[in-house]
């Protein structure tokens, strides 16, 4: 099962006894501010949990697979995840 903003409010109101209403406000904040450090180009480290880094990619050819049409991808910006020895240990069971 996937976990949601609304499971994660859900879980912030059991575990910490805070209203839904002010931990949806937390987590919405939260976001709000990873999503524009991400935006401005900086990387997000969360300790014990991991990085979020924002990666460069430059222009390069590529090709339609439904045409098999040659063309040329712009470059862009995309988000990668490096998960932290904790939590890959936590995951693996270790």
């Amino acid at each position: 099962m996937t976990l949601t903003k609304a499971r994660i409010v859900e879980s912030i109101n059991e575990q910490v006894g805070l209203p839904k209403k002010d931990a949806a406000e937390a987590v919405e904040i939260l976001l709000e501010i990873i999503k524009r450090t991400l935006e401005s180009g900086e990387d997000v480290l969360i300790s014990g949990f991991g990085k979020f880094c924002v990666k460069e990619k430059r222009a390069r050819r590529g090709r339609n697979p439904a045409t098999g049409e040659d063309m040329m991808l712009d470059k862009r910006r995309v988000v990668t995840f490096k998960c932290s020895s904790v939590l890959r240990k936590k995951v693996n069971h270790s």
